[in-house]
């Protein structure tokens, strides 16, 4: 399965009053494994950078007036992300800014039903718990070092990890069956034949018990179906 793990950076909080996205950064999973296929643009969003934006995530106007508009890399984008599932921390807030220079350019909105919010995740799996991305990569020991700033294509990154996590680790990706193939051929190879067995250690006398416990116990006494008590026999 494809899915597509998502993060965008913006110029504020909300689209209907002018913000615009300047950065959007994504993950190709496949089986839950990234392939090393990322999507990542700066965006020009023809329009200044509010100061607290600014402090968020570094990106100046003057950094991003030398970059492409959102239109110009629309198609792009949409090719990248496909018909996929896309996963998003905190979906509601980059889906209506992604929705919104959508709709700029008449683009069919991302469809909800494809849409996996990882916050929302994390809150049934961790309720009432810290479920920032910053406190799950500490969750699950994600080393999150780099984030010094918010960056699109970091933050998904980091995600894609988190994700991988929250959907029960990364053995989810491998079955059972391909682990005992893997495995066995080395504990084959470090398994020795003993030449002589071991010399026993038991005496007489606890041979004896034994033997008058396995009878007492009768049919019931599952060690009769690994070992003879007959006279003499001490295996």
């Amino acid at each position: 399965m494809r899915e597509i793990v998502l993060d965008t950076e913006t110029t504020g909080l909300d689209p209907s009053t002018g913000d615009r996205v300047v950065e959007i950064g994504a993950v190709e999973l496949l089986n839950g494994v990234p392939t090393g296929a990322n999507f990542h643009v700066y965006i020009n969003p023809e329009r200044d950078m509010p100061e607290g934006a600014f402090r968020v995530h570094g990106l100046s106007a003057e950094f991003l007036s030398g970059h492409p508009v959102f239109a110009s890399i629309a198609a792009e984008f949409s090719a990248f992300i496909g018909g996929d599932r896309l996963v998003i921390h905190n979906a509601e807030f980059d889906v209506k800014f992604i929705n919104a220079e959508f709709a700029r350019l008449s683009m069919a909105p991302l469809s909800p039903d494809r849409i996996l919010d990882t916050l929302a995740l994390a809150r049934r799996k961790h309720p009432g718990g810290a479920n920032s991305l910053d406190a799950l990569c500490s969750r699950y020991g994600v080393d999150s070092s780099r984030r010094k700033k918010h960056g699109a294509l970091l933050d998904a990154e980091l995600l894609a990890e988190v994700y991988l996590e929250l959907s029960g680790g990364r053995q989810t990706t491998f079955t059972l069956q391909a682990a005992e193939r893997r495995i066995a051929p080395t504990v084959v190879d470090l398994v020795e034949t003993r030449p002589s067995p071991l010399a026993p250690t038991l005496s007489d006398g606890e041979v004896d018990a034994h033997r008058r416990l396995a009878d007492a116990l009768g049919d019931r006494a599952v060690w009769r179906k690994f070992a003879s008590f007959g006279s003499g026999d001490r295996s």
